[in-house]
Formats: C-alpha cells, structure tokens, sequence
C-alpha cells in the first residue's frame, strides 16, 4: 500500500488529465455560449435547451463507460489484456447503435422536442435548427467516447488529453467561423455552432484510429466488435445497465428542472446556462479526483487487494471534499468578473437572477463531489452500479423534481426560492449514500478466469 504522499502524487497523476479533458469540454460549452451572446440571447437559450437531449445521450454513453472502464480496469488489473480489448468491441458495438437510434429521433422530430423544453415559438425554431445539425455528431460521439473511457481505465491518459485539445480547438475555430462570418464562411449563428461540434467529433475518432493502429497496448479490433461472448456480455450489461439507468434517471431529472425553469421566464433559463457553465469550472478538480477514483478502486479490486481498495476510496474521498471545497472559492472569486461580462449581454433580470443562481450552485456542487466520488467512484469501481440507480431514482423523481415542481407551480414561490429547492437535491439523498459506504458491500471483485 502506497504511503499518503505517493498515494497523493498517483491520484494526481490520474486525476489531473481527467481535470485537463473537463476544463476543455467546459471551454467548448464556454465558447459556444459566449460567441451565442453575441448572437442574442434566444440563440444561446435555443442551444443550452436542446443540449438537454443531448445531455440525454451523453448521461447513456456515461453509464456505457463505466461498465467499460471498470471491467476493463479489473481485468487489467489481473493482467487480462485479452479481455480487455473484447470488452472494448463489444461496448463499441452497443454505443453505435444507441447513437443511430437517437440521431433518427433528432433528425426527424427536433420540433416535438424543443416543445418539452420551452413554449418559445423563437427559440423553439431555432433550437429544432441546432438539433437536426448536431445530430451528425452523435454517430461519431460515442466511439470516441468509450475508446478513451478504456484507455483511462487502464492507466493511458495521454491520448484523451491530446484528443480533447485537438478537439477544442477545432471546435472553437469552427464555431468562430461559422457565427461570425470568417475566412468567407456564411453566418450561420446558432447552426454554426452545432455544425462545428460535429466536425470536433469527426476529428476526434480519426485521433482514436490512428491511435488504435499503431497501439501496442489496447486497440480497437474489428473481431471483437462483431464478436460474441454470452459471459462479458452479461456482466457488461449487469454493470452497464444500472449505471445507464442511474445517468438517463439524473440527466431526466435535470431535464425536468430545465424544463420547469423554461415553462418560467427565458430569463431563467438564460441565468442558469451561464450559472451551470460557471460552476462547472469550479467542479473541474473535484470531478477529476472523483472519476479517478474508479480506475484505483477497480485496479485494487482486480488484484484482490480488498483492503487496499478500502483505503484507497477513503483517502479519495477526503481530497475529493476539500478540492470541493477550493472549488468553492473560486466560484465565488470569479462571479463579479462573470456578472460584469454578462451584463450587456443578459436582460437587467437574467443579471439578477444569475448572481443569486452562482452563489447557490456553490453547496450544490460540494454535495455534488461528494456523492460523485462514492456513487461512480467507489461503488461502480467495485461493479456496484445497482445502488446508484435505486438511490437516484427514488431521490429525484419522488423528492427533489417534486418538490422543484410544487414550488414553482402550486405554491407559486419567487423564481429566486424555486431554483434554491432545486439545489438541495445532492444532499437530500447524501445520508443514504454514506450508511451505503460504510456498510463495504461495494468492494467486489468482479473479474473471471478465461483461460
């Protein structure tokens, strides 16, 4: 077992590119909704209200990564490289054809859509542009996806990190060119945008071939994704499942806040795209500690080393509150300079309304972190993806979305109070997540003996 300070400097060599790659999708969502501002604010709610589908699937290749990475991070563990790359084809497989599924839905019904998001006939056009565009993409978003879910899991963190640069800028300069006019390109405004998010992705899984071709570690191999194996399958799925189920629970219940916030003013919804994209920053570190958990606790699981693997998720979890915690600080450092940039760009409403709404997303992250870090880091690092699922369920579709739903539309409360209501949803359910981590039926070792 390492000491604290090797233990600390492992973490952070695993948590930090984990940290890179959030800070530049953050980057992406900041790019995107700062040039929509100089669009107008219609465009920017259109985009951060179709994105919620999006989010959808994004929440579905989540839970697909996790049954990726924690199989793939307990067989690499034991040595089974084999293994690992069947479990890669195989994800792949089932990623590709949840992605033609969602891509025919927006392609062909982005109007019903936008409709259960926001009864704006302005932004309801517009957003049903930006999905029939963006749809595209997700043909290619969820290979790159679990390609590099697998490869953080066993311990390759160059590649994702190069991958998300590239990806980034390409992003931003496809977007600059198509919003503003540049290199001779038509101004296509919100359109622009979702097509320069498309090409992002193209970049991004030509990096992941190429990198696959000439890989001496795991590689994408055509065999394994027509190939069949009833026993990976069951446990991919078993593993899978529930964390998909947990993700689309969460991502719908986000919806349904989004959607309760969009029935309200535009103005709320304007407010809280940019208090989202705010926190998310300050989330960057905590969330990066937190996914690195998965990759110790699995490799230790893989190992046997049960003991170890306890010890590992405890000190985890500690740097993971008190990165939280700085997280916290910044937020709250950066919010005159946020409210400032905004201020021209917002009405004098979505202004007020934003810096109430950054203050309250602070403890909402914090809460956040925490269960993040025990929920999809040490009980899915030990294949226990079933808890998460039953515990979010419950919490916030017969707590935390009702209570949202009552104070906005029985009770009739300020707008200010209703978004407060909806950023107690992470604790409501912490107590339970806690007397769960304690009780160690999470630490498992899930692999088999193939040979």
């Amino acid at each position: 077992m390492l000491n604290k300070k090797d233990f600390l400097k492992y973490a952070s060599t695993l948590a930090f590119p984990i940290m890179l790659q959030n800070l530049i999708g953050t980057l992406v969502n900041i790019a995107d909704t700062v040039m929509l501002g100089y669009v107008s604010q219609t465009a920017m709610s259109a985009s951060s209200l179709a994105n919620q589908y999006t989010f959808i699937l994004f929440c579905l290749y989540y839970g697909m990564a996790t049954g990726t990475s924690v199989l793939c991070a307990q067989y690499w563990g034991k040595g089974d490289k084999k293994t690992v790359e069947k479990i890669l084809g195989l994800a792949e497989r089932i990623s590709l054809i949840i992605s033609l599924i969602f891509f025919v839905i927006s392609f062909t019904m982005p109007t019903a859509i936008m409709k259960i998001f926001t009864n704006s006939p302005d932004t309801i056009a517009a957003g049903s542009e930006y999905l029939k565009v963006i749809s595209f993409s997700f043909l290619f978003m969820g290979f790159s996806q679990i390609f590099m879910s697998s490869l953080r899991s066993i311990g390759k963190i160059m590649l994702p990190s190069v991958t998300y640069i590239v990806s980034l800028c390409v992003n931003v300069l496809c977007n600059a060119s198509f919003i503003f006019g540049l290199f001779g390109l038509p101004k296509l405004g919100v359109t622009g945008v979702a097509l320069g998010t498309v090409i992002a992705r193209i970049s991004e899984v030509l990096i992941c071939l190429i990198y696959s071709l000439r890989s001496s570690d795991v590689r994408f191999r055509i065999k394994y994704f027509f190939a069949k194996s009833d026993i990976l399958f069951q446990d991919f799925i078993k593993i899978a499942t529930p964390a998909v189920i947990n993700d689309v629970v969460w991502s719908f219940a986000n919806s349904a806040f989004a959607a309760i916030l969009g029935h309200i003013s535009d103005d709320m919804v304007a407010a809280n795209a940019v208090a989202v994209m705010v926190v998310n920053i300050g989330a960057i570190a905590c969330r990066g500690f937190a996914n690195a958990t998965t990759i110790i606790v699995s490799q230790e699981l893989g190992k046997d080393r049960i003991d170890t693997a306890r010890e590992y998720g405890k000190r985890m979890l500690r740097i993971t509150f008190i990165v939280s915690l700085i997280g916290c600080v910044v937020i709250l450092a950066i919010r005159p300079m946020i409210l400032d940039f905004y201020r021209d760009k917002l009405t004098e409403t979505a202004i007020y309304y934003l810096g109430i709404f950054i203050i309250m997303t602070t403890w909402r992250f914090v809460g956040e972190g925490i269960n993040t870090c025990l929920i999809c880091g040490c009980f899915r690092g030990g294949g226990d993806t079933r808890f998460g699922m039953i515990v979010d369920t419950i919490f916030m579709w017969l707590v935390a979305v009702p209570l949202t739903f009552l104070a906005a539309y029985v009770f009739k409360l300020p707008p200010v109070w209703v978004y407060f209501v909806m950023t107690l949803d992470e604790f409501e359910k912490m107590p339970v997540v806690f007397i769960h981590y304690f009780r160690n039926k999470w630490l498992t070792n899930i692999t088999r003996d193939f040979e």
